[in-house]
C-alpha cells in the first residue's frame, strides 16, 4: 500500500501515463500490473496428497496469507510421480502470477537425479519464494513388530519379510532409508506410495511393517499409539518424543535426514511479487499460533528468503546427486 501511494504521488497532476513518459517519469506497464496485483485467487498447489506434512502447512498458512494478500488461497493437491506432477503443472504456468508450489523442497532437489526423464527443470522451471519449516524423519514399525530398537529391526529383517513403505521410489525418506540399509545391512522390501498420508495409513493398518516420514505427520500416530517409534533422524534427541534415541546413536554415523517444506513459484514470477510472498509468508509461518502448532508436531520453522531458498536447492541438489548415485535409484517420469 506504501509502494501505491508513493506511485501515485509521483504521478499527482498527471493525466495518463503518457504524460509520464513526456515528463521523464517513465513507468513499465509491469510494474502497474505488479501494483494490482493479486487481481484473482492464488492457486496453492501441494503435489502430494491431503494429510502429508506439505498439505498440513498449506492448510496451516492459507487463511493468513489470503488475508494478507486480499485475495483467497485455493490449496490444490495435485499428487503424483513423487510430487513432479504438480510442480511441473506449476514450473509450465511461465509468467503466471497466481500460481505457487508448496512442496517438499529437500525432494524437488533430488528430482533431477532420480529421474532419467523430467518435463521440467526445478532449478530452471522454478525458484525459491520462501522455506518455512523443517522436521526430521521418524523411524516407526506397526506395534506388532517384535522390534524396540534399530538392532532388534535388522535382526528381525533377516528373519521375516519386512515392508517398508515409502511416499515414494526416490523420494527422501526412501533415499532415508536406502541409507540406513546400507549401513546397517538391512533386508526390508520398499513398497512404493503416492504420498506420506498413504504410506502412513497402511502402515497403520499392518499392511506395511516398517515406515520412515516426516515427524509432522508421523508424530499423531505415534502419540495414538498406532505406530511404534524407534529412532529420529535429528542428530540431536528431542524432548517432545522422551528418550528415544537418534539413528546416528544407534550405528549410523552423523545420520541426519527430514523433509523441508517451502514455495516456490514459476521462473516467470516477478521480482517484486515473490519478495512480497516470501514476507509474508515468513511474518505468517512465524506467528506464535502456527509455530506453537507445528512444535507441537515435532515441525521446527526454519525461515529463508528467495536468494538463501535457492542457494540451498543448487547445495541440496549437489548432495543429493551423490546419494542417488552410490544408491543406483534411477526411474522414468
Amino acid at each position: 500500500m506504501n509502494a501505491r501511494r508513493r506511485f501515485l504521488g509521483q504521478a499527482s497532476g498527471l493525466a495518463a501515463l503518457g504524460t509520464l513518459g513526456t515528463s521523464g517519469l517513465m513507468v513499465p506497464m509491469s510494474a502497474w500490473a505488479e501494483e494490482k496485483w493479486p487481481t484473482r485467487p492464488i492457486r496453492l498447489v501441494v503435489p502430494y496428497p491431503a494429510g502429508g506434512s506439505s498439505d498440513i502447512i498449506a492448510r496451516l498458512i492459507s487463511k493468513q496469507l489470503g488475508e494478507a494478500l486480499g485475495q483467497p488461497i485455493v490449496v490444490d493437491n495435485r499428487p503424483g510421480a513423487n510430487g513432479n506432477i504438480g510442480a511441473a503443472m506449476v514450473a509450465q504456468q511461465g509468467s503466471d502470477n497466481h500460481t505457487l508450489l508448496l512442496c517438499d523442497v529437500g525432494a524437488l532437489a533430488i528430482s533431477p537425479s532420480v529421474y532419467t526423464k523430467l518435463t521440467f527443470s526445478p532449478d530452471k522451471d522454478l525458484k525459491g519464494v520462501a522455506m518455512l519449516a523443517y522436521s526430521p524423519h521418524l523411524l516407526v514399525v506397526h506395534p506388532s513388530v517384535p522390534a524396540n530398537n534399530l538392532k532388534e529391526l535388522v535382526a528381525l529383517s533377516h528373519k521375516q519379510t519386512l515392508n517398508f513403505a515409502v511416499t515414494a521410489i526416490g523420494s527422501a525418506p526412501h533415499l532415508a532409508g536406502v541409507a540406513v540399509q546400507q549401513a546397517t545391512g538391512a533386508a526390508w522390501q520398499y513398497v512404493p506410495y503416492k504420498g506420506g498420508a498413504q504410506a502412513i495409513a497402511d502402515t497403520v493398518g499392518g499392511t506395511a511393517q516398517v515406515l520412515m516420514n516426516g515427524m509432522l505427520a508421523t508424530l499423531p500416530q505415534v502419540q495414538a499409539g498406532k505406530l511404534k517409534l524407534l529412532a529420529v533422524s535429528k542428530k540431536t534427541r528431542m524432548p517432545l518424543v522422551g528418550q528415544v534415541p537418534t539413528i546416528a546413536e544407534q550405528g549410523v554415523a552423523n545420520f541426519e535426514s527430514g523433509t523441508w517444506q517451502g514455495v516456490m513459484a514459476p521462473k516467470g514470477m516477478p521480482d517484486a511479487i515473490v519478495a512480497r510472498l516470501s514476507a509474508e509468508l515468513i511474518r505468517i509461518i512465524r506467528t506464535p499460533e502456527i509455530r506453537a502448532q507445528l512444535a507441537g508436531q515435532g515441525a521446527e520453522v526454519v525461515t529463508m528468503t528467495p536468494p538463501e531458498t535457492n542457494k540451498w536447492f543448487v547445495t541440496e541438489e549437489k548432495r543429493w546427486a551423490e546419494v542417488v548415485k552410490s544408491s543406483g535409484v534411477k526411474l522414468d517420469a
